[in-house]
Protein backbone atom coordinates (compact mmCIF):
# COMPACT_ATOMS: atom_id res chain seq x y z
CA UNK A 1 0.00 0.00 0.00
CA UNK A 2 2.69 2.14 0.86
CA UNK A 3 4.55 0.87 -2.04
CA UNK A 4 1.39 2.28 -4.24
CA UNK A 5 1.22 5.68 -2.43
CA UNK A 6 4.70 6.31 -3.24
CA UNK A 7 3.99 5.29 -6.60
CA UNK A 8 0.69 8.24 -7.29
CA UNK A 9 2.56 10.69 -5.16
CA UNK A 10 5.81 10.62 -7.81
CA UNK A 11 3.54 11.03 -10.75
CA UNK A 12 2.11 14.10 -8.72
CA UNK A 13 5.34 15.70 -10.42
CA UNK A 14 4.46 15.10 -13.87
CA UNK A 15 0.98 16.41 -13.53
CA UNK A 16 1.52 20.20 -14.26
CA UNK A 17 4.05 19.54 -17.05
CA UNK A 18 1.66 16.94 -18.53
CA UNK A 19 -1.46 19.52 -18.10
CA UNK A 20 1.09 22.44 -19.72
CA UNK A 21 2.15 19.76 -22.84
CA UNK A 22 -1.64 18.60 -23.66
CA UNK A 23 -2.92 22.03 -23.16
CA UNK A 24 0.03 24.13 -25.36
CA UNK A 25 1.08 20.76 -27.73
CA UNK A 26 -1.45 17.96 -28.03
CA UNK A 27 -4.63 20.01 -28.03
CA UNK A 28 -3.68 22.48 -30.87
CA UNK A 29 -2.04 19.70 -32.92
CA UNK A 30 -5.17 17.97 -32.77
CA UNK A 31 -7.10 20.87 -33.32
CA UNK A 32 -5.39 22.07 -36.61
CA UNK A 33 -5.98 18.82 -38.32
CA UNK A 34 -9.55 19.55 -37.70
CA UNK A 35 -9.59 23.42 -38.44
CA UNK A 36 -7.38 22.54 -41.20
CA UNK A 37 -10.76 20.80 -42.79
CA UNK A 38 -12.78 23.66 -42.37
CA UNK A 39 -13.64 27.78 -43.35
CA UNK A 40 -13.08 29.25 -40.34
CA UNK A 41 -12.59 32.71 -38.83
CA UNK A 42 -12.48 33.57 -34.72
CA UNK A 43 -16.65 33.47 -34.35
CA UNK A 44 -17.48 30.90 -36.64
CA UNK A 45 -16.42 27.76 -38.85
CA UNK A 46 -17.56 25.40 -42.00
CA UNK A 47 -16.56 21.95 -42.52
CA UNK A 48 -15.20 21.83 -46.50
CA UNK A 49 -13.64 18.37 -46.68
CA UNK A 50 -10.02 18.27 -47.98
CA UNK A 51 -10.79 22.00 -50.09
CA UNK A 52 -7.71 23.69 -48.31
CA UNK A 53 -5.69 20.84 -48.80
CA UNK A 54 -6.84 21.06 -52.85
CA UNK A 55 -6.37 24.89 -53.01
CA UNK A 56 -3.00 24.83 -50.92
CA UNK A 57 -1.39 22.25 -53.83
CA UNK A 58 -2.15 24.45 -56.41
CA UNK A 59 -1.03 27.12 -54.64
CA UNK A 60 1.52 28.72 -57.55
CA UNK A 61 4.63 29.37 -55.77
CA UNK A 62 4.78 26.53 -53.49
CA UNK A 63 7.03 24.38 -55.45
CA UNK A 64 9.27 27.53 -55.90
CA UNK A 65 8.64 27.20 -51.71
CA UNK A 66 9.76 24.18 -51.05
CA UNK A 67 12.49 24.13 -53.09
CA UNK A 68 13.79 27.43 -50.82
CA UNK A 69 13.06 25.62 -48.12
CA UNK A 70 15.33 22.38 -49.00
CA UNK A 71 18.15 24.51 -50.13
CA UNK A 72 17.78 27.03 -47.10
CA UNK A 73 17.29 23.88 -44.96
CA UNK A 74 20.90 22.21 -45.89
CA UNK A 75 22.31 25.28 -46.29
CA UNK A 76 22.38 26.70 -43.25
CA UNK A 77 22.37 22.85 -41.71
CA UNK A 78 25.53 22.30 -43.40
CA UNK A 79 27.33 25.60 -42.51
CA UNK A 80 26.85 25.01 -39.12
CA UNK A 81 27.87 22.03 -38.78
CA UNK A 82 31.43 22.52 -40.26
CA UNK A 83 31.80 25.88 -38.69
CA UNK A 84 30.61 24.67 -35.62
CA UNK A 85 32.70 22.00 -35.09
CA UNK A 86 36.02 23.94 -36.38
CA UNK A 87 35.11 26.45 -33.84
CA UNK A 88 34.68 23.98 -31.02
CA UNK A 89 38.05 22.53 -32.40
CA UNK A 90 39.48 25.93 -31.93
CA UNK A 91 38.03 26.75 -28.34
CA UNK A 92 38.95 23.49 -26.79
CA UNK A 93 42.35 24.28 -27.03
CA UNK A 94 44.24 25.92 -24.52
CA UNK A 95 44.07 29.23 -25.58
CA UNK A 96 43.43 31.99 -22.58
CA UNK A 97 40.86 33.79 -24.27
CA UNK A 98 38.93 31.11 -25.45
CA UNK A 99 35.96 32.01 -22.68
CA UNK A 100 35.74 35.45 -24.45
CA UNK A 101 35.14 34.03 -27.54
CA UNK A 102 33.50 31.94 -26.66
CA UNK A 103 30.72 34.02 -25.14
CA UNK A 104 31.06 36.76 -28.11
CA UNK A 105 30.28 33.55 -30.98
CA UNK A 106 27.33 32.52 -28.90
CA UNK A 107 26.02 36.16 -28.09
CA UNK A 108 24.12 36.50 -31.50
CA UNK A 109 21.93 33.75 -30.40
CA UNK A 110 20.28 35.63 -27.80
CA UNK A 111 19.77 38.38 -29.98
CA UNK A 112 15.76 38.52 -31.32
CA UNK A 113 15.56 37.02 -34.44
CA UNK A 114 13.55 40.14 -35.49
CA UNK A 115 16.09 42.73 -34.48
CA UNK A 116 18.63 40.85 -36.41
CA UNK A 117 16.89 41.38 -39.79
CA UNK A 118 16.45 44.63 -39.39
CA UNK A 119 19.97 45.22 -38.81
CA UNK A 120 21.36 43.04 -41.41
CA UNK A 121 18.60 44.70 -44.08
CA UNK A 122 20.06 47.73 -43.20
CA UNK A 123 23.85 46.92 -43.60
CA UNK A 124 22.83 44.97 -46.62
CA UNK A 125 21.34 48.30 -48.49
CA UNK A 126 22.70 48.32 -51.63
CA UNK A 127 23.39 51.90 -51.67
CA UNK A 128 24.17 53.07 -48.32
CA UNK A 129 24.39 49.77 -46.19
CA UNK A 130 28.04 49.39 -44.47
CA UNK A 131 28.71 46.48 -46.47
CA UNK A 132 28.92 47.42 -49.63
CA UNK A 133 29.70 51.15 -48.38
CA UNK A 134 33.08 49.56 -47.08
CA UNK A 135 33.33 47.29 -50.31
CA UNK A 136 32.87 50.58 -52.14
CA UNK A 137 36.06 52.40 -50.05
CA UNK A 138 38.22 49.12 -51.54
CA UNK A 139 36.98 49.69 -55.16
CA UNK A 140 34.65 46.99 -54.89
CA UNK A 141 30.89 47.49 -56.25
CA UNK A 142 29.13 45.66 -53.76
CA UNK A 143 25.93 43.50 -55.35
CA UNK A 144 22.04 43.89 -54.14
CA UNK A 145 22.28 41.43 -51.82
CA UNK A 146 18.63 41.58 -50.85
CA UNK A 147 17.24 42.59 -54.12
CA UNK A 148 19.08 40.34 -56.34
CA UNK A 149 16.71 37.26 -57.04
CA UNK A 150 20.03 35.15 -56.82
CA UNK A 151 21.31 36.22 -53.87
CA UNK A 152 18.58 37.16 -51.65
CA UNK A 153 18.18 33.48 -50.26
CA UNK A 154 21.77 32.90 -49.66
CA UNK A 155 22.13 36.56 -48.36
CA UNK A 156 19.58 35.35 -45.20
CA UNK A 157 21.39 32.35 -45.46
CA UNK A 158 24.29 33.64 -44.24
CA UNK A 159 22.54 35.79 -41.77
CA UNK A 160 20.79 32.75 -40.25
CA UNK A 161 24.38 30.94 -40.27
CA UNK A 162 26.10 34.12 -38.09
CA UNK A 163 23.18 33.92 -36.04
CA UNK A 164 22.87 30.42 -34.86
CA UNK A 165 26.48 29.04 -35.15
CA UNK A 166 27.10 29.44 -31.77
CA UNK A 167 24.62 27.29 -30.47
CA UNK A 168 26.17 24.19 -33.24
CA UNK A 169 29.46 25.24 -31.32
CA UNK A 170 28.42 24.48 -27.51
CA UNK A 171 26.67 21.71 -28.25
CA UNK A 172 29.91 20.14 -30.24
CA UNK A 173 32.32 21.84 -27.33
CA UNK A 174 30.01 19.76 -25.03
CA UNK A 175 30.45 16.31 -27.27
CA UNK A 176 34.51 17.40 -27.21
CA UNK A 177 35.06 18.08 -23.69
CA UNK A 178 33.63 14.69 -23.11
CA UNK A 179 36.34 12.58 -24.78
CA UNK A 180 38.79 11.19 -22.47
CA UNK A 181 41.90 12.53 -22.41
CA UNK A 182 44.07 9.59 -22.47
CA UNK A 183 42.45 9.19 -26.49
CA UNK A 184 44.78 11.85 -27.12
CA UNK A 185 47.90 11.20 -24.90
CA UNK A 186 47.75 7.67 -26.84
CA UNK A 187 47.99 9.38 -30.26
CA UNK A 188 50.60 11.84 -29.00
CA UNK A 189 52.71 8.66 -27.76
CA UNK A 190 52.51 6.80 -31.25
CA UNK A 191 53.48 10.44 -32.95
CA UNK A 192 50.27 11.80 -34.08
CA UNK A 193 49.92 15.73 -34.51
CA UNK A 194 47.27 18.20 -33.98
CA UNK A 195 45.54 17.44 -37.62
CA UNK A 196 45.55 13.41 -36.62
CA UNK A 197 43.73 14.30 -33.04
CA UNK A 198 41.17 16.00 -34.92
CA UNK A 199 40.68 13.43 -37.56
CA UNK A 200 40.81 10.02 -35.88
CA UNK A 201 39.47 11.10 -32.18
CA UNK A 202 37.76 14.33 -32.27
CA UNK A 203 35.59 13.95 -35.25
CA UNK A 204 34.76 10.18 -34.95
CA UNK A 205 33.78 10.70 -31.22
CA UNK A 206 32.01 13.60 -32.22
CA UNK A 207 29.39 11.90 -34.25
CA UNK A 208 26.28 12.13 -31.15
CA UNK A 209 26.75 16.10 -31.35
CA UNK A 210 26.79 16.08 -34.85
CA UNK A 211 23.85 14.30 -34.92
CA UNK A 212 22.14 16.51 -32.75
CA UNK A 213 23.31 19.77 -34.67
CA UNK A 214 22.53 18.54 -37.77
CA UNK A 215 18.71 17.68 -36.44
CA UNK A 216 17.84 21.23 -34.94
CA UNK A 217 19.35 22.86 -37.80
CA UNK A 218 17.84 20.94 -40.06
CA UNK A 219 14.12 21.25 -38.52
CA UNK A 220 14.94 24.46 -38.13
CA UNK A 221 15.63 25.68 -41.66
CA UNK A 222 12.83 23.41 -43.09
CA UNK A 223 10.48 25.92 -40.31
CA UNK A 224 12.10 29.21 -40.46
CA UNK A 225 9.71 32.14 -41.55
CA UNK A 226 11.26 35.25 -39.39
CA UNK A 227 14.15 36.09 -40.61
CA UNK A 228 13.36 35.41 -43.97
CA UNK A 229 10.24 37.47 -43.74
CA UNK A 230 11.39 40.42 -41.82
CA UNK A 231 14.41 41.11 -44.59
CA UNK A 232 13.00 40.12 -48.17
CA UNK A 233 9.29 39.08 -47.35
CA UNK A 234 9.83 36.14 -50.11
CA UNK A 235 10.71 38.87 -52.49
CA UNK A 236 12.05 39.93 -54.81
CA UNK A 237 8.74 38.25 -56.19
CA UNK A 238 8.61 34.84 -55.31
CA UNK A 239 12.11 34.25 -55.41
CA UNK A 240 13.35 33.77 -51.78
CA UNK A 241 9.64 32.26 -50.82
CA UNK A 242 9.98 29.61 -48.30
CA UNK A 243 6.46 27.33 -47.24
CA UNK A 244 6.46 29.08 -44.23
CA UNK A 245 6.37 32.54 -45.71
CA UNK A 246 3.27 31.01 -48.25
CA UNK A 247 1.35 29.84 -45.34
CA UNK A 248 2.11 33.32 -43.65
CA UNK A 249 0.54 35.22 -46.81
CA UNK A 250 -2.37 33.26 -47.07
CA UNK A 251 -3.06 33.55 -43.53
CA UNK A 252 -2.30 37.79 -44.08
CA UNK A 253 -5.40 37.83 -46.68
CA UNK A 254 -7.62 36.17 -43.95
CA UNK A 255 -7.64 32.48 -45.53
CA UNK A 256 -7.43 30.78 -42.05
CA UNK A 257 -8.41 27.47 -43.41
CA UNK A 258 -6.15 27.30 -46.00
CA UNK A 259 -3.39 28.73 -43.43
CA UNK A 260 -4.02 25.90 -41.15
CA UNK A 261 -3.87 23.28 -43.45
CA UNK A 262 -0.52 24.65 -44.96
CA UNK A 263 0.62 24.07 -41.73
CA UNK A 264 -0.47 20.75 -41.26
CA UNK A 265 1.22 20.39 -44.62
CA UNK A 266 4.07 21.82 -43.10
CA UNK A 267 4.39 19.26 -40.08
CA UNK A 268 3.88 16.38 -42.27
CA UNK A 269 7.16 17.37 -45.06
CA UNK A 270 8.97 17.91 -41.61
CA UNK A 271 7.98 14.76 -40.07
CA UNK A 272 8.90 12.73 -43.49
CA UNK A 273 12.12 14.43 -43.68
CA UNK A 274 13.11 14.15 -39.63
CA UNK A 275 12.10 10.45 -39.07
CA UNK A 276 14.31 8.57 -41.89
CA UNK A 277 16.75 11.81 -41.62
CA UNK A 278 17.06 10.56 -37.16
CA UNK A 279 17.24 6.87 -38.25
CA UNK A 280 20.27 7.39 -40.53
CA UNK A 281 22.38 9.56 -38.45
CA UNK A 282 21.70 6.86 -35.18
CA UNK A 283 22.51 3.52 -37.33
CA UNK A 284 25.42 5.36 -38.58
CA UNK A 285 26.20 6.47 -34.40
CA UNK A 286 25.37 2.40 -33.90
CA UNK A 287 27.96 1.62 -36.54
CA UNK A 288 31.01 3.54 -35.33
Amino acid sequence: MAGSTLRLYSYAFFLPAGIIYILFFIAPTFLSFFFSLTIWTLSDWRFTGLDNFRIFFTEPSLSIGLRNSLIYAISTCALKVVLGFLLAAFLCTKLKTRGFLRSLIYFPNILSTIAVGIIFSSLMHPSHGLINTTLAFFGIQGPDWLGNPKMALFSVVLVDVWKGVGVAMIIFIAGIQAIPQHYYEALSIDGGSSFDKLRYITLPLSRSSMNSVIMLAFIGGIRSFDLIWVMTKGGPGFTSDLIASIIYKQLQGGFYGLSTAGNVVLFIIVSIMAVPLYRSLTKVEVDL
